[in-house]
């Protein structure tokens, strides 16, 4: 049987201008590397904690006094199949709500390396600026400087680069995953 790659269409939830990125991720990925695959995809630098939600399941970091499953021992290939949405969150301070779509599951390219970005729609908000409001306060704060920084928010508009949306970068990052 040929390996079976992840079409999967991530979304951050809630941004205006929408930030959306296309990865391909291999089944056999277990969901701590799916994670990071999201994590690169997005800018963010893995400092905090982060859940899947499928199928009414929660899945993170091994924690004993967590009452989620271990992300560890899941697989992708085992928990979701072509067609099916399911929720990712990053940083539970900030709650960066990605939603999840299986537009695929497809035999690997002998030619092709894995994980890949396909398509990157929108720059991903600074890591830690404080959420959507704050990414949207940001963003108007760009818009008309001569608005009140309400937050401190200027210090990260020189975090922001709004065409950081190339995919053969991002695709670069990703192969470099350990």
């Amino acid at each position: 049987m040929s390996r079976r790659i992840y079409e999967l269409t991530v979304t951050l939830v809630g941004t205006d201008p929408t930030v959306r990125r296309k990865v391909l991720v291999p089944g056999g990925y277990t969901l701590d590397r799916v994670s990071r695959a999201i994590q690169l995809a997005f800018g963010w630098y893995g400092h905090h904690l982060h859940c899947f939600e499928i199928d009414a399941r929660q899945y993170g970091v091994p924690d004993p006094l967590a009452e989620h499953e271990d992300e560890i021992d899941v697989r992708l290939d085992a928990v979701a199949k072509a067609g099916d949405r399911f929720s990712y969150v990053y940083d539970f301070d900030d709650w960066w709500e990605h939603e999840v779509v299986v537009d695929a599951v497809v035999p690997a390219r002998p030619d092709e390396r894995y994980p890949a970005c396909v398509d990157a729609v929108g720059a991903p908000p600074p890591e830690d600026i404080g959420g959507l409001v704050a990414f949207s306060q940001m963003l108007e704060l760009i818009a008309d400087p001569a608005l009140p920084d309400r937050g401190g928010l200027r210090d990260f508009i020189a975090l922001y680069n709004p065409d950081d949306v190339d995919a053969a970068r991002i695709s670069t990052l990703l192969r470099r995953m350990t």
